[in-house]
């Protein structure tokens, strides 16, 4: 008998693990999730030897979050996560899997994309305490916080990409830097005159030599945490309607590029999509008619 037949998923669970953190560079959230959702998927259905693991059972789990009224996307990210798992166990441990392609996740309701105007984000920026109230002295974390807005709503970097920049990433005379983002890819960013010129501003009151681009009073780097937090509070203070975040600054630089009649196979590539009906599907709906067909017509031009 085959040895692995009988190998369970919380027996490849390891393996898994290390492969996504050393053969597909997921980043430390992405890597947890993915844990968490498959410990999941063995609460609901049990620790199933991976070979004997099968279509009833992805029938089984949907039924039992349905009938609690899970949301779609949760049960898409399990799903997601248990496809991947097999997807290891056959291209890896060379385990016999059941047909990967029956196993479909449901599609999550679709979700307006929040953005920015001018107007707001203008009102946003002007809320960020750059110096001291007191002696017009600049705070060092207030210059980082804007010039890490300017960054991320002048590139439309994820957070996530924006602080792993270093100081030493910057090409300051192309205005550009080389990330490598979400699934691995491979990608240029761009920024404006404005973000360059606080960035220099921020860098220029730094006492530390840590590497990190956006870091602390001592250097360390900053964590996704720390700067929502810090998100919320500008927020506050800038009184708008709507609660600012980090990626609402990527959706408002992808929003304001179609509205100026950015081809969408640019922003695409500024965004770092893997398809361009991915960035169609979020970003078409936000405009009127006119604008529209004008970025329909770019699409159009771009498969050209």
């Amino acid at each position: 008998m085959d040895n692995t037949s009988q190998t369970t998923i919380s027996q490849i669970l390891p393996g898994f693990v290390e492969y996504m953190w050393v053969e597909r560079r997921f980043s430390a959230a992405t890597v947890s999730k993915y844990k968490e959702n498959i410990v999941s998927f063995m609460r609901e259905v049990g620790d199933v030897a991976i070979a004997e693991l099968g279509f009833a059972h992805i029938i089984a789990l949907k039924g039992r979050m349905a009938a609690r009224g899970a949301q779609e996307s949760r049960m898409a990210s399990m799903i997601f996560a248990i496809k991947s798992l097999l997807g290891y166990a056959r291209d890896v441990l060379q385990i016999r899997v059941m047909d990967l392609s029956v196993i479909r996740a449901p599609k999550p309701p679709r979700r307006e994309v929040a953005y920015l105007s001018p107007d707001e984000l203008n009102k946003f920026i002007s809320a960020i305490p750059v110096t001291n109230c007191w002696t017009q002295e600049p705070r060092l974390d207030g210059q980082c916080f804007r010039a890490l807005v300017e960054t991320l709503s002048a590139s439309a970097m994820r957070i996530s990409e924006a602080l792993s920049l270093n100081r030493d990433s910057i090409d300051f005379e192309k205005r550009e830097a080389y990330i490598i983002g979400k699934g691995n890819r491979e990608r240029t960013v761009f920024f404006t005159k404005d973000a360059l010129t606080w960035i220099r501003r921020y860098l220029g009151l730094r006492q530390d030599t840590g590497p990190a681009l956006f870091a602390t009073r001592t250097g360390e780097r900053l964590c996704v945490g720390a700067v929502e937090t810090r998100f919320r509070r500008v927020s506050a203070k800038a009184a708008l309607s709507k609660r600012v975040t980090p990626h609402m600054l990527r959706h408002t630089a992808a929003t304001h590029l179609l509205r100026k009649g950015c081809p969408v196979g640019y922003i695409k590539e500024i965004l770092g999509h893997q398809r361009l009906e991915t960035t169609c599907r979020f970003y078409l709906g936000v405009m009127n008619a006119t604008d529209t067909k004008r970025a329909f017509d770019s699409y159009m031009n771009y498969e050209k």
